[in-house]
C-alpha cells in the first residue's frame, strides 16, 4: 500500500504572517494561488476518466451526486445549483449533499463529517442507484462521512469518483475514479478553503462543463438552453437568437426567445417553418 502523507496539514511555507504588511499577505497568497492550475494540469488524465464515465452514465439516464463536508460540500452544492440555470437541465439531475444538511451550508455543524453512516443515509433519501454516479469531495481525503458513503455505493454497484488534495488518500482508495490535485501546504497552515478549495472548484467546473457539453446542452460555444431568469440572461439569449438566425431586429428576436423560452427552441421553431 502506498504511503499516505497529509500534505494539506503540513506547515505553511511562510512564517509570522501577522508581521506581514497587507501588500505582502496578498502578494504571497497570489503566488501560492498561481500554483493551483499547474497542479490541476497534472491531474488531467484522472479528470478525463471521471468526466467521461459521468457523461456516459448521465447519457444513459443517470444522475450525478456530489457529497462532501465543510468547504468541499459547499463547493459541490454551488456547482450542482448552477447547472439548471446555466444549462437548462432539470433540478435533481445534479445533486449536492453536505454533511450536516442545509444548515451546514452557512453554519458549521460540529462533528457532522465524522459520521460513518450518515453519508449513505443522506444518499438513500434520493433513491440513489446503479444508474447514478457519486462523487466524493474531501480536500484531506480522510473525511469519514464521504469515505463511508463511497464504500456503501461500491457495495451497491454505484460508480464512484473523488476529488482530494492529498496523494494516496483513503477517499481515493474508496473511489473507482479518484482525482488527486496535490497543491501543497496552505498559506495559513491547514486552511484548505484556500488552495485546496480553489483546486476543487476548478475541477468541478471542468467536470460539470464537460458533462453538459456531452449532454448536448451547449452549441458552438453558447449556453443555448440556459434559463431566462434575469434581464442579463434574457439579453444574452436575444443576442444569441439574432446571431443564429441572422436577425437585426432585437425586439423580434426577444419576442421569439420569450415565446419559446430558450435559444435552442426559438431557433428550431423558426428553422422548422422555413
Amino acid at each position: 500500500m502506498k504511503k499516505f502523507i497529509k500534505i494539506t496539514e503540513q506547515p505553511s511555507h511562510y512564517t509570522h504572517l501577522e508581521k506581514m504588511s497587507v501588500e505582502e499577505i496578498l502578494s504571497n497568497i497570489n503566488q501560492e494561488d498561481k500554483t493551483v492550475p499547474l497542479a490541476v494540469e497534472r491531474s488531467l488524465p484522472q479528470i478525463e476518466k471521471l468526466a467521461s464515465v459521468i457523461g456516459d452514465k448521465m447519457l444513459a439516464g443517470g444522475r450525478l451526486f456530489y457529497i462532501g463536508a465543510g468547504t468541499s460540500g459547499r463547493l459541490g452544492i454551488v456547482d450542482a445549483s448552477e447547472c439548471p440555470p446555466t444549462y437548462g437541465v432539470p433540478y435533481g439531475l445534479v445533486i449536492g449533499i453536505i454533511a450536516g444538511g442545509d444548515k451546514a451550508i452557512t453554519h458549521a455543524v460540529e462533528f457532522a463529517e465524522d459520521s460513518n453512516e450518515q453519508g449513505w443515509n443522506d444518499l438513500k433519501k434520493y433513491d440513489v442507484n446503479d444508474k447514478d454516479v457519486v462523487l466524493g469531495l474531501a480536500a484531506s481525503g480522510t473525511t469519514p462521512y464521504v469515505i463511508s458513503a463511497l464504500e456503501e455505493c461500491s457495495k451497491h454497484n454505484i460508480v464512484t469518483g473523488s476529488i482530494s488534495c492529498n496523494p494516496n488518500s483513503p477517499v481515493s482508495a474508496a473511489a473507482d475514479y479518484p482525482v488527486e490535485v496535490v497543491v501543497g501546504p496552505e498559506f495559513v497552515t491547514g486552511s484548505t478553503r484556500m488552495k485546496s478549495g480553489t483546486a476543487q472548484k476548478l475541477v468541478l467546473n471542468m467536470i460539470s462543463t464537460a458533462v453538459m457539453i456531452q449532454l448536448g446542452r451547449v452549441e458552438d460555444n453558447k449556453m443555448v438552453n440556459m434559463q431566462l431568469s434575469n434581464i442579463k440572461l434574457v439579453d444574452r439569449g436575444v443576442k444569441m437568437v439574432m446571431d443564429k438566425l441572422n436577425l437585426r431586429d432585437y425586439e423580434k428576436a426577444k419576442e421569439l426567445l420569450l415565446k419559446h423560452r430558450s435559444v435552442k427552441r426559438a431557433v428550431e421553431a423558426v428553422n422548422s417553418n422555413k
